[in-house]
Formats: structure tokens, sequence, C-alpha cells
């Protein structure tokens, strides 16, 4: 166990206890925050994801229990130890029904304090061993690629939402980078399936015989090297759900074999002479048009429609720009945690370059780059100068601008005046004559947006 990457939260309103019991913990070599407000301490835990939280029982405004409830609701995996002067068999049996770890009495004897918290993390690591709650634990610090409120997004999820239930197969189409997997496991997570294992094979990434052993095993002696009987994914999905990715390169054998499956629910292990039956849900993916492959011949038409019991269509980034935004906000929240930064954001210049651009790589695209801008841009702020050249490039060409609902008249006056100025003429008494005021106010407006020294600096 690294303790080094095991991060835990003390949260009491008494100020000197709390520094204690952070200290005895941090020698231990632990990530230990603390907080004296319980109000706080759930806000936090909403940003970072805590494997214990050691609470005191009674607090101003919330109390350990409730603060145990409002955080499991959300993090359900995130142990806690409650702490407490008025340590009592009621409160102990209250805190274990509520989900509570353990009970501590004050005042701490720190070796059992330290011993509880290496019990609850051995609990816990048992516990992840399970395939689904390690998926769950790593998953939920990861910003989704689903965040929008466009119309194509909406029905993608109302679409989740009805096809979860069932055990149809699903196929999901869509370009590179636009959040083909992610969908999958959200039906997952939505299903009766969820406790069990999510298994996902890039059928692009093995050759043929690979492939054949990855998706069935093999017996002890089925070729040379096989010194053991080893299972395949579909045993290791069994109860749960198998993500086949790129499906449209798995070979003409591999098709022939997935489509039996499919048909009878049973298999031979390679080498095997025993039927294998499994239950799983299969889901497939793939950034070309399959349709289109089958029609080439280089896909089994069978199979395509055994599938294609309900298609998913993802769509690429640039047809969804309305969700560049939030999508924006939300990596931009997500990488400052993780890399320990301030908090950024974008001016509304720097949004509208973002918003122009057709991310050929999709969602992905747009998550690397502002990963790279928040590690990159020191200041709070990321302003149009920051944005990679490739962006303010594209967004020169442009003609036109969108005005993003919600959006303040002085966001958009901003925005007028510096597109007029770097799209129209950079010649400022002609861009006042163009905006319709003097060029004496189009001078005091660009001192009040602040647009002074950005145009100076794409003007260098």
């Amino acid at each position: 166990m690294d303790r080094s990457r095991i991060r835990l939260l003390v949260v009491d309103d008494e100020r000197g206890f709390c520094a204690g019991v952070q200290e005895a913990l941090r020698r231990e070599g632990y990530l230990v925050d603390s907080v004296h407000d319980p109000e706080a301490a759930a806000k936090l835990a909403e940003e970072r994801l805590y494997n214990v939280i050691l609470t005191d029982m009674k607090m101003p405004g919330m109390s350990g229990l409730d603060l145990l409830g409002r955080v499991k609701a959300k993090s359900r995996d995130t142990l806690f130890i409650l702490m407490t002067a008025h340590g009592t068999v009621e409160n102990a049996v209250d805190s274990m029904k509520m989900g509570a770890f353990d009970y501590l009495s004050k005042p701490l004897d720190l070796q059992r304090l330290r011993s509880l918290v290496v019990k609850a993390l051995e609990f816990q690591n048992v516990v992840a061993e399970n395939s689904e709650i390690r998926s769950r634990l790593r998953k939920r610090s990861e910003p989704s690629p689903l965040i929008g409120e466009s119309q194509c997004m909406r029905e993608i999820g109302r679409l989740i939402d009805e096809v979860a239930g069932s055990d149809v197969t699903i196929l999901i189409e869509g370009e590179s980078g636009t959040g083909k997997e992610i969908v999958a496991r959200a039906i997952h997570l939505k299903s009766e399936r969820r406790e069990k294992p999510f298994v996902s094979v890039n059928c692009a990434g093995l050759s043929e015989h690979l492939l054949e052993t990855e998706l069935f095993g093999h017996v002890r002696g089925a070729f040379t090297g096989a010194v053991r009987t080893k299972p395949g994914r579909f045993q290791a999905a069994d109860g749960g759900t198998l993500f086949l990715d790129e499906i449209g390169d798995l070979s003409p054998k591999g098709q022939g074999d997935l489509l039996r499956v499919l048909e009878e629910g049973c298999f031979l292990m390679v080498g095997g002479t025993q039927t294998v039956r499994v239950n799983v849900r299969v889901v497939a993916a793939t950034n070309k048009r399959l349709r289109d492959v089958v029609e080439e011949g280089a896909f089994r038409e069978d199979l395509f429609y055994r599938l294609q019991v309900v298609p998913i269509m993802m769509p690429p980034l640039r047809e969804r720009a309305e969700d560049i935004p939030c999508l924006i906000d939300n990596f931009l929240d997500h990488f400052s945690m993780k890399h320990k930064r301030r908090k950024k954001r974008m001016t509304p210049e720097a949004l509208q370059i973002c918003s122009r651009f057709p991310w050929p790589g999709n969602v992905r695209q747009l998550r690397n780059l502002m990963e790279r801008l928040v590690i990159t841009c020191h200041a709070p702020t990321i302003e149009a100068k920051n944005v990679p050249d490739f962006l303010r490039s594209y967004d020169s060409k442009m003609t036109a601008f969108t005005v993003r609902p919600g959006a303040s008249l002085a966001e958009v006056e901003k925005l007028l005046i510096r597109l007029t100025l770097t799209h129209v003429t950079s010649n400022r008494a002609q861009a006042a004559k163009v905006l319709g005021i003097s060029r004496r106010a189009l001078q005091y407006k660009l001192k009040g947006h602040g647009l002074l020294k950005d145009l100076d600096a794409l003007a260098d």
C-alpha cells in the first residue's frame, strides 16, 4: 500500500484537536487535509475523492452523521470513522447503521487511531478487488464527455436510460474521441449488471489467433506455451458487460465465432472440448460506418444486424458546439484540482475561439488541451493570447461569431469589438465607423473591456 497516494480528511470544529490528528496521520505518510466546518468538508468531498474521512460526531450546523449521509450519497466507497467525546453504545450503533466503518471516543488513543485507519484501508482494498468498484473509484475522478445540454446529448441520455434495463446488444458508432466507451460504461452502471464486471476488449489491437484466445480463453496444452488453462474475456465478464471496441476491425473468423456466441450463448475454449456457457451483455463500438463496411463485404451482414439491435450514434463535437463551454468549465475544474492549481476560467474571447473550432479529435482533443492550459497558464484567467496558435489561426479566418445564451451585453459588446478589429479592420478609426461609434468612444470601450493588451499581443 503506497501511503503517499492515500488521501484522508479530518473534520473537527476544535482547531487544535483537528491539527493534532492531521499531523499524527501525516507522520504515517498519508496525504491529509483538514477542515473545521462540516459544510466546507462536504463541498471538499465533492471535489476530491477521499479514501477515509475522520469526523467529529457533534459540530455546529451539521453533525458527523449528517456529513456521512451527504458524502455517501455521492461517494459510497469513501469510509468514515466517527470521533466523539460523548461515546455511547447507542451512538456507535447509529453510526454503524448509517454506514460508518468504525467509531472512536475522545480523547483519542493515537495507536488505535493509526490501527483503525490501516484496517479501514485494508477493508477498502479488499472491496476494491471487485473490478466494478475499481472502475467506479477511477472513473468518478474523470471528467465525462457526455456533459452537455444539446438536443443530441439529451437524446443520447434518454436512450441510455431506456436501454440500460434490458439485455439487448448495442452498437455505438462515432468518430474517435467522441466518448463511445463512456456511453457503454454508463449503460452498464445503470443496468442490473452494475455490480458485475465491465470488461473491455480492443478488437483492432489483436491478431486473429490472439483475439480468439483473448475472447474465449484456452486450455492447458492448446498450443506451445499454454502451460495452464486461462479463461477468456467472456468468462471474465460473466454476469456483466463485455465491451468490444473497434468491432469493425474484427477478423472474418472472429466475426463467425462472435455471431455463434451471441446466438447460442456458449462457446468452446481454444483447444477445449467442453461447451462453456456464459451470461454476458455485449456492447460493441466502431469509429467506422459499419453499414458501409458490410456493403464492401468486409463485415458479416448477419452479425451487423445481430449487434445493431439498438444503434447509438455519437455526434462529433463540431455538431454540438453549444456544449463546448460547459465541457471546458468541467475540464478546467477537474484538471485544476488534479494538478493542484488555482481554478481557472476562460475569457469570453478565448471561449469564443474554442467554440468555433471544429475539433477533429473531438472531446478527447478538447480535454487534452484543457489539461495543457491548466499546467502552462499560470494566471487564473485563460485569455485569447494563451490558446494555441492553431486555434487563433483558424479563428482569424472566420467571419461570424455565436452568442452564448445567458451572455451579458458587456460580453457580447467585447466580442463584437474584438472581432471587428481582428477580422474586419485593424484601423481603429475605421473600426469605430463600422461599429457606429466615435473613435474616442471605441478607445474608452477598449480600455474598459481590457482589450488593449490583448489586441497589441495579437498584432505582435
